[in-house]
Order: C-alpha cells, then structure tokens, then sequence
C-alpha cells in the first residue's frame, strides 16, 4: 500500500493546498456575496479539501504515467514508484480508476450546474503532462488546471456563475501558478535540459525574478479586482494588499534560483499566500456580518438618544 501512498505524493502535502486554496477563495467570496451561512461554508470547505487530496493523488498518478520517460532521467522524480519499477503502469492505471471513482462520489454531493463545471478541466488534466515536451509554458496549463476549483468553488455555493467576480480570480491563480511552479522547476533545470524537457524555469532563465515580479503584480491586481466586482471590504482589500503583497515580495527576494534546496523552500511557502487571501476574506465576512451591523446599530441608538 505504501507505494501507492507515495504516487499520490502524500509525503508532500504542498500540491494538495495549492490546489485546495483557490477553491476556498471561490467558496468564501460566493458565501460573502450571498450571505450564505457560515456552516454552509464549512461544509463545503471540508467537501472540497476531500476532493483536493483525491484528485491530486489523480493527477500525480496521470503525471507520472505519461512522464515514466523523464523521470527516469531526473535525479529528483527517479526513485517515483513508477519511475523505479515499483508498480507497473497497467496497475497505475487501474489504480487511477479507484482514485477517480472516489472522486465522483464527492462530486456527486454538489448541484448539477457545478458536476458538469468540473468536467471542464479534465482536458488541462490529461493534456498537462505532455505539454513540457512541446512548450516552455507548461506551468501556464498547470494553472488552468489547478485553479479551476476557484470558478468550482463559487459555482458549488451559488448554483451559477458571477464571471464578473470568477474571472479575474481565475486569472490571479494562474498568474500565482506561473510563479509558485516556475521557481519549482528551477530545481530540476539541469536534469531538464539532458532531457529535453521544457519549462518556464528555463525560459525566463536569468530573467526569472524580474518576470516573476510582473506575474505577482498581476496576481495581487486580479485578486484586487476580483474584490472589487465582489463588494469586498477594507478588511480584504487590507490583508492582500498587506500580507499577500509583503509575502510575494519577500518570496522573490529570498528564493535563489540556482539552489535547489532554497527553490523547494519557497515553493512551500506558497501555502501560506493562498491561506493569507482566505484569511482576508474570512475577515471580510466576519466584519460584514458582525463588525458593521454593530456600528450601525450603534449609530441608530446613538440617534434614538440624541432625538
């Protein structure tokens, strides 16, 4: 069992939040838009974690199907339990089926507008791996496909869809995917390019931070926008502004891009930028629902009393 555990990359949780954090951006800005009960929330917070550890472990299985090849060559991806021998590529496969039956059963629980939403990225899934033999963008199609569950995520809680609001949250993920990924494949670009693999690690090459400040830019922007559409409030706009900035900033300074050891760190920390944008909205409800409906009972005393 333990062979399939580390297919799924359960060893490295990393990839299961980064998937995990956008859906929660799409599910608190819906629950904040439509005055949706805190527990509601919850739920499907919790509904969709599930669905972010299943079908991560899906896509590593799909990943390391297509990619046996390549990681044969990388040092870092060689000892991968396909990659090694391990396990064969017929019970990976049969495996992937178990995987992605689990996660029919999770999205079964969701409206039907949502069930035929998510078939939307199955392409980007199954075409990812591919990509790095073709492209140096690879990293952009990663992120059409990890930050899809942000269009999800509202959906799921609306029953429909604000594009107004989805849009430029979307666009902010995969802007944030270009960076997170790019800084991550600067760990393997030397085993990269003895095999003939392509990325946006070796595209920007030198240039790496200067482009990733660009994209970070953008990311803090879209989510700003995607704000605005939204009706979010000063606590949101505080918090990515804030934090959110200061921490793709301090990112982009620390990382060294020739150093493996340092790339893997800062990749990590991505975690804690998806879970600053969910704390800025959380902050947001919480002041909407209780912050200032007591500052306007309190001005409503206060001219009661005054009259």
């Amino acid at each position: 069992m333990r062979p399939y555990l580390y297919l799924t990359r359960i060893d490295k949780p990393i990839g299961t939040w980064l998937l995990y954090w956008p859906c929660t951006w799409g599910i608190g800005m819906a629950a904040f838009s439509g005055g949706i009960p805190v527990v509601d929330m919850v739920y499907m917070m919790g509904l969709f974690g599930t669905g972010a550890v299943i079908m991560r472990g899906a896509g590593c299985t799909i990943n390391d199907m297509w990619d046996v090849k390549f990681d044969k060559m990388v040092e870092r991806t060689k000892t991968r339990p396909i990659a090694s021998g391990i396990i064969s590529r017929k019970r990976a496969f049969f495996f992937l089926g178990v995987q992605l039956s689990a996660g029919l059963g999770v999205l079964v629980q969701l409206n039907p507008y949502t069930i035929l939403f998510c078939l939307g990225s199955m392409p980007f899934v199954i075409i990812y791996p591919f990509m790095k033999r073709i492209t140096y963008w690879p990293q952009l199609v990663l992120g059409l496909a990890f930050n899809w569950g942000a269009l999800v995520g509202w959906s799921a809680m609306a029953g429909g869809m604000d594009w107004l609001v989805t849009l430029p949250l979307y666009a902010a993920g995969v802007s944030w995917t270009l960076v997170y990924d790019t800084i991550y494949g600067h760990q393997d670009k030397r085993d990269d390019v003895a095999a003939g693999v392509k990325s946006t690690s070796l595209l920007f090459g030198d240039n790496t931070k200067a482009i990733l400040s660009a994209f970070s830019a953008s990311t803090i922007g879209l989510i700003c926008l995607s704000g605005y559409m939204n009706g979010q409030g000063i606590p949101f706009f505080a918090t990515v502004l804030g934090a959110g900035s200061s921490h793709l900033i301090w990112q982009l300074k620390s990382v060294n891009i020739n150093d493996p050891a340092t790339c893997w760190k800062i990749f990590r920390s991505n975690t804690w930028f998806g879970g600053i944008i969910l704390a800025g909205i959380m902050a947001d409800i919480i002041y909407k629902r209780y912050g200032s409906d007591n500052d306007g009972k309190s001005d409503s005393q206060s001219s009661d009393k005054l009259e």
